[in-house]
C-alpha cells in the first residue's frame, strides 16, 4: 500500500517515513523542468530573434541560431530544475 495524505497532512501507510530513491526524486524534478524549459524556449524565441541578441548590450553574439537555442534551453532547464530541487528539499520529511 502506498502512503497517502490524511486530513491533517500527515502521511499514513506502510513505509510512510521512507524517502524515495535518489533516481526517482531526480526524475521527478528533471522531467517536468525539461518540459517547462521547452515551453519557456518557445515563448521567449517567439518574441526574440537570436540573431539580434547582444552580450550584455555591447558585443553581438556571433553564435549560430541553433547554438543560442541550445544554450538558452539548458539555462532554462537548469533554472527550473533548481527551483524544483529547492522545493523538493523544503518538502522533504525531517528524519
Amino acid at each position: 500500500m502506498r502512503p497517502h495524505l490524511v486530513a491533517d497532512g500527515a502521511l499514513q501507510g506502510a513505509g510512510a517515513s521512507q524517502r524515495r530513491p535518489f533516481r526517482e526524486r531526480a526524475l521527478l524534478i528533471l522531467w517536468p523542468s525539461f518540459l517547462m524549459a521547452g515551453v519557456l524556449e518557445m515563448l521567449v524565441f517567439a518574441v526574440v530573434d537570436p540573431g539580434t541578441m547582444h552580450w550584455f548590450g555591447a558585443d553581438p553574439i556571433d553564435w549560430s541560431p541553433s547554438a543560442v537555442y541550445s544554450v538558452t534551453f539548458f539555462i532554462f532547464w537548469g533554472a527550473v530544475a533548481t527551483s524544483g530541487a529547492i522545493t523538493a528539499l523544503l518538502e522533504a520529511p525531517v528524519d
